[in-house]
């Protein structure tokens, strides 16, 4: 597969706000990226911050006219952002200013010495499949939402435990009796589901994986599914306290009788990768910092 090229003449930059050093960092990045002759994209907020009111862009045009754009954040940022640039399909970077990132490519003490190796070129844009899941209630659809980690129904606040009745496309599966459910892409897999006992997905696979959350019965285990096959769960019984969410961020309030469809995105996430990183380095240094 011919590997995608991007241009580094139009930045976006999009800070995490709640993050302290956020903004610093972001000003010593629009004066790099100016210097070496690119334009950068804040969004009005952040331009009003760092007093650049001239680089102030709506969000829907730094998603637009950006050859990519540079989360300063840690994996809940970026994971906003690749949803939000979805429809544009523009290409992200993640500039770790947490502590723990999976997604996020560069840590603040490199990330000068990294954007010099994607200006030469020594990068690749890995696409990665996202979620979508489909609410419907009283044979309607109510509702979609996409996501690039997750889909997880679970119990609310007051529910003890919830009975999900689960099929992978025409095929009956169980019913579960759980503290809920997680369908995951490769890359959420080394997120909640991993937390919950489900396998770790190189994002090379093609697949995603059915994690049931603290199940009643101890065969229930987690499922790994063709990214072609479909899911669809039932809430079932008299719980009227379960909860959708999208990727840890979003929630959705669900009912008996309700039906979630969860397949395969029409839309991918395109992460920027250094070529001299993979997979295997980043799951080894990370799994490692979690002891």
């Amino acid at each position: 597969m011919k590997e995608r090229v991007i241009g580094f003449d139009t930045i976006g930059i999009i800070p995490n706000l709640q993050k302290a050093s956020s903004l610093d960092v972001a000003q010593g990045l629009i004066k790099w990226l100016e210097e070496k002759g690119s334009k950068v994209l804040l969004n009005e907020i952040t331009a009003s911050e760092v007093d650049r009111p001239d680089l102030a862009q709506k969000p829907s045009e730094i998603y637009e006219n950006s050859d990519f754009i540079i989360v300063l954040g840690g994996d809940g940022t970026l994971l906003s952002v690749a949803r939000q640039v979805l429809w544009h399909q523009t290409p992200v970077l993640g500039i770790n200013l947490g502590h723990l990132g999976f997604l996020t490519e560069l840590e603040q003490d490199t990330m000068y010495e990294g954007l010099e190796k994607i200006k030469r070129g020594e990068y690749r844009v890995e696409e990665r499949l996202m979620l979508e899941a489909v609410v419907v209630k009283n044979n309607m659809i109510s509702d979609n939402f996409r996501a690039l980690n997750d889909i997880v129904i679970s119990k609310g606040s007051f529910s003890r435990i919830i009975r999900l009745k689960t099929y992978i496309n025409h095929s009956y599966i169980e019913t579960y009796s759980a503290d809920g459910i997680i369908i995951s892409s490769p890359t959420g897999s080394t997120a909640y589901s991993l937390s919950a006992g489900g396998p770790i997905l190189s994002p090379d696979v093609d697949g995603m994986v059915i994690t049931p959350i603290s199940p009643h019965t101890m065969s229930s285990r987690s499922i790994v599914i063709s990214q072609e096959e479909e899911v669809r769960v039932e809430v079932v019984g008299d719980k009227n306290d379960v909860m959708l969410t999208i990727d840890g961020q979003q929630g959705y309030r669900l009912n008996e009788g309700d039906i979630i469809i969860v397949r395969k995105s029409e839309f991918s996430a395109n992460m920027i990768k250094l070529k001299d990183k993979n997979f295997y380095d980043v799951l080894r240094t990370k799994l490692n910092e979690r002891n």
